[in-house]
């Protein structure tokens, strides 16, 4: 990471903010937080506004999932993607969906969806001219439009746009999977 870990001993912080973000990640903090409480506004508003979207939405949790693997590895937030891989694949998702979007994305080969679900192709690309674009052209949209109601369709653009917002948080900041060392 290139900032230091935060430590209570370097920077107090209240323990029930604390205690929140250990309860949401099941009793242990991992980097990303490590980074955000160095910020108590930030990491106490992260703390809420990602436990919404990871919790919260109705939209399928596999599509979710697989449009912030999309994310991750088009930024190449690698964090990102250890840690959502295998929520991904908790959520019924296949490994074999996640070796084809690897190499839709990285030979650009738009074959490699051909053995996907016509939902998990729209999500893909979807979170593809998110990420890369920013604007998502009217085709595609026209596409995710006939297939997703109004609330999935928010809901599947704000997790997209919110994994966005991670990633560029930690590529800036280099935080990467705890078990790598830098």
């Amino acid at each position: 990471m290139r900032i230091s870990k935060w430590t209570p001993e370097q920077k107090a912080q209240p323990t029930e903010l604390v205690d929140a973000i250990l309860e949401r990640r099941g009793g242990k903090l991992i980097d990303l937080d490590r980074a955000l409480l160095w910020s108590e506004p930030l990491a106490r508003a992260w703390n809420v506004y990602l436990k919404g979207v990871r919790t919260g939405l109705g939209v399928s949790r596999k599509l979710r999932e697989l449009g912030i693997c999309t994310v991750a590895l088009i930024t190449g937030a690698h964090y990102e993607y250890h840690h959502h891989a295998p929520d991904f694949l908790a959520a019924g998702g296949a490994q074999e969906e996640l070796d084809a979007l690897k190499e839709y994305l990285e030979l650009s080969n738009s074959d490699a969806l051909q053995g996907m679900g016509r939902d998990e192709a729209l999500v893909i690309r979807y979170a593809e001219q998110m990420t890369r674009n920013v604007q998502v052209d009217d085709a595609l949209f026209a596409l995710l439009k006939e297939r997703f109601d109004t609330p999935e369709l928010v809901e599947i653009t704000a997790s997209i746009a919110t994994y966005n917002m991670v990633a560029r948080f930690l590529v800036a900041l280099g935080v990467t999977p705890e078990d790598e060392h830098r």
